[in-house]
């Protein structure tokens, strides 16, 4: 049925959620489960414009690539705790719902599990953006939890 399923974490509620169903899914199918955690990364031309201090835009920029790698790998280890052994995790900078739609094709990816709210801006407080623009992007069925 389904050969690879990914699950985009973000270290909220709804998160692992998603990752909960997601490994239910692996174990029904056997497939390998990719987990991928992305983050925003700043646009230097925009911190140069509104006169903000460049080092504190690079340092803003590695906190949050080494919290995306901190979520991803922390996912990896809770799935490998419930059984799962096809597991391999992955973080990237960029438009969250862009990042995934790509990374999905890249890897010929079957099924994407996520969740409806994120840990994103005001939008959370709808059906997340990043989902609903993934579910009308992805070229796979998407599975929203």
């Amino acid at each position: 049925m389904f050969k690879k399923i990914l699950v985009p974490v973000d270290g909220s509620q709804g998160g692992q959620q998603a990752l909960d169903k997601a490994i239910e899914l692996q174990k029904l199918c056997d497939a390998e489960l990719l987990i991928l955690s992305v983050y925003r990364e700043h646009n230097l031309w925009k911190a140069s414009v509104s006169m903000v201090n460049q080092e504190l835009t690079a340092s803003t920029d590695e906190a949050l690539e080494a919290y995306a790698r901190e979520v991803a790998e922390k996912s990896k280890e809770y799935a490998q705790g419930q059984g799962v052994e096809k597991v391999r995790s992955f973080f990237m900078g960029g438009g969250p719902s862009r990042m995934i739609v790509k990374f999905s094709e890249d890897h010929d990816i079957d099924l994407i599990v996520m969740g409806s709210r994120g840990m994103s801006d005001s939008t959370r407080y709808l059906l997340g953006s990043v989902s609903h623009k993934v579910t009308s992007l992805a070229q796979c069925p998407v599975l929203v939890v």
